[in-house]
């Protein structure tokens, strides 16, 4: 007789159709991002397509269906309670369709913002977790520094590196900051604010993945001819890397969600842009649940993209990542 939990297991058509849905859900949403960026940023520019910023769907029809809904829904008697609420949701659908064309540039911002600062942080990561298990008398070094980082919020650092620190002051003196391309202050402020705090973070994932292999491949490195150096780069690291992977994905999904963070220092990411819109419009939960949707399948499109460089680089035997993960507990950068 089959098990409760065998009733409830998904049959291979129903995965199919998951995973169909989900692909056309991915293809949709970048599908209009990549359009929203290429027609704001390059066609406008030479003259073709509607503009930049123009929108690619009217709000008004969404916003007199709901207006209609609104004012019949008494006519439905005991179903009026449900017409009501599909009203309220056609109207948040325009009320998103007529934030679209922000939404987009703000989600421009929280991308780069989110990658460039965590491949920089792992470039110094990488170093500091070494010299946090191999450094000798610098560890102590190391640690002072992550500690620094890991015990003070990352708010508070953005704070700091904003309104104190004289970089902050000769970048808001130089004229070509923030024309055209160049990013303004405050976001290239903000990349090595969450650069200096995702590489204390990721050198504690590397350095619990750099003690999970072996000493002893080390010693055996050494035993045939490489210095400590190589072995560290030709053994281990390859392993520890592997091993990392699943801690990195967590940190790329909290880099994601933290980067609203950056809205405190005026950086026009997704948040800050959304925020500003709904103090004008109060119309804050259909605005808040646009973006949560934005946050939610950037962060889902993070975490397919890293399992499956997980897949592609794993070893049969070796730098499998099952039950090593090292992340951090919600709420520990606030």
């Amino acid at each position: 007789m089959a098990s409760s939990t065998d009733a409830r297991r998904l049959t291979l058509p129903e995965i199919r159709i998951g995973r169909v849905l989900a692909v056309l859900a991915a293809v949709a949403f970048w599908g209009w991002l990549l359009t929203r960026w290429i027609n704001d940023w390059v066609l406008a520019r030479i003259g073709i397509g509607p503009g930049a910023g123009v929108h690619f769907l009217e709000a008004e029809p969404f916003e007199t269906t709901a207006e209609r809904l609104a004012a019949s829904a008494d006519a439905y008697g005991p179903f009026a309670g449900v017409v009501d609420w599909v009203g309220s949701v056609v109207g948040a659908v325009g009320v998103a369709v007529d934030i679209a064309p922000v939404l987009a540039v703000g989600a421009w911002y929280t991308i780069v913002l989110t990658v460039v600062s965590i491949v920089l942080g792992l470039l110094i990561a990488v170093p500091l977790s070494l010299v946090r298990v191999y450094g000798g008398p610098f560890r102590w070094l190391a640690l002072g520094y992550i500690e620094l980082i890991r015990g003070t919020p990352l708010l508070a650092q953005l704070f700091v590196l904003y309104f104190g620190l004289p970089f902050a002051v000769w970048l808001h003196g130089v004229e070509t900051i923030g024309q055209g391309p160049i990013p303004d202050q405050a976001f290239i402020i903000a990349v090595v604010g969450f650069t200096i705090n995702s590489s204390a973070y990721q050198a504690e994932y590397i350095r619990g993945a750099l003690e999970s292999v072996d000493r002893g491949q080390l010693t055996a490195a050494r035993s045939v001819g490489l210095s400590q150096l190589e072995g560290l780069r030709f053994v281990v690291m390859p392993q520890t890397l592997r091993y990392a992977i699943p801690a990195w994905t967590n940190e790329l999904v909290y880099l994601i969600k933290y980067s609203s963070l950056a809205a405190f220092i005026t950086v026009p990411e997704l948040y800050y842009r959304a925020s500003r819109i709904a103090s004008r419009t109060f119309e804050h939960t259909a605005i808040y649940a646009s973006i949560a949707i934005v946050y939610l399948a950037i962060v889902l499109t993070a975490t397919v993209l890293m399992s499956r460089v997980e897949r592609e680089v794993a070893i049969p035997g070796l730098g499998q990542a099952e039950g090593r993960h090292q992340g951090k507990t919600e709420g520990e950068r606030e």
